[in-house]
C-alpha cells in the first residue's frame, strides 16, 4: 500500500472509527491509519521532553537536569497481523544495567547513524536480528526522559510478520510478541511505587500473562496510548 493511500484512508476515517475505544481490537490497517494521523513525522531532537519519568515522580527532573543528556532511539514494532503485537525484548540476565527487565529493541545514537530511525533499525539488527527492510516506520513519538538522563526518541514500525529473529545472547535472553489492544487497553495499566535513590518511585506498569511491563518501557507504551488513542 503507497504512502499515498494510507494518508487517504486516514483523511477518510469516520469519527466513530476514530474515537473506538482502545479496548476493542484494531485491525492492522485500521491502526496504520491512526498512527499516521497522530504521530510525529520528523524526530523532536532539541526540545524539553515533557514525557519521562518525572511525570509520575517529579522530583527526578532536579536530578536529572544535573547529568548530561545522552541521545537513543528505541523501536516500538508493531507485528503487521490481522490483530497486531508488539515485539518485546527480555534484557539478558547477565547485562550491567536492568538485567532482565523487558524492554524495546533500542540503544545510544552512534555518531554514524542517521538520525533515532536509524539508530532504532541498527540496534533492532543487532540485538535481535530483525532486518531492516522488514520495517516500515510510521512516525515518532514525544522524546522519553529517564531517570538515567537518557532522551530517548521512540520510532513506530510495522513489521512484515514473516520476519525472522536471531538473538543476540548478550544482550537478549528472549524475545516475545504481546497483543497491542492489550497493551493499549487503559484497563490493564497501573502505577506502582518502590524506594529509589532515596526516593519513592511511581511508574507505570503492565501485567500480561506471566510478562510483567514496567518502568521505561510501559512508560512509552503509556505516551503511544494517550498520543493514538486519546
Amino acid at each position: 500500500m503507497t504512502d499515498a493511500a494510507i494518508d487517504a484512508m486516514a483523511n477518510a476515517l469516520p469519527p466513530a472509527l476514530r474515537e473506538l475505544p482502545p479496548a476493542l481490537p484494531l485491525g492492522l490497517e485500521p491502526f496504520r491509519a491512526r498512527a499516521r494521523l497522530r504521530l510525529a513525522e520528523t524526530p523532536d531532537l532539541a526540545g524539553d521532553p515533557v514525557r519521562g519519568d518525572h511525570e509520575l515522580t517529579p522530583q527526578y527532573r532536579g536530578l536529572v537536569e544535573t547529568l548530561p543528556l545522552r541521545g537513543a532511539a528505541v523501536l516500538i514494532p508493531i507485528v503487521a497481523r490481522e490483530q497486531p503485537t508488539v515485539l518485546l525484548t527480555l534484557r539478558s540476565a547477565n547485562l550491567p544495567n536492568h538485567p532482565g527487565q523487558i524492554a524495546f529493541p533500542g540503544g545510544k545514537i552512534d555518531p554514524q547513524d542517521d538520525g533515532p530511525l536509524s539508530a532504532a533499525l541498527r540496534e533492532a539488527e543487532e540485538e535481535v536480528g530483525l532486518a531492516r527492510a522488514f520495517v516500515e516506520p510510521l512516525g515518532y513519538l514525544d522524546p522519553y526522559l529517564t531517570r538515567t538522563g537518557f532522551r530517548i526518541v521512540p520510532v513506530v514500525g510495522i513489521v512484515r510478520p514473516d520476519f525472522g529473529l536471531t538473538l543476540n545472547p548478550g544482550e537478549v535472553d528472549e524475545a516475545f510478541e504481546v497483543p497491542l489492544h492489550f497493551l493499549m487497553n487503559a484497563d490493564n495499566h497501573i502505577q506502582e511505587t518502590r524506594e529509589s535513590q532515596g526516593l519513592m518511585r511511581t511508574f507505570h506498569a503492565m501485567i500480561y500473562e506471566r510478562r510483567r511491563i514496567w518502568g521505561v518501557t510501559a512508560g512509552i507504551l503509556r505516551s503511544l496510548y494517550e498520543r493514538v488513542y486519546l
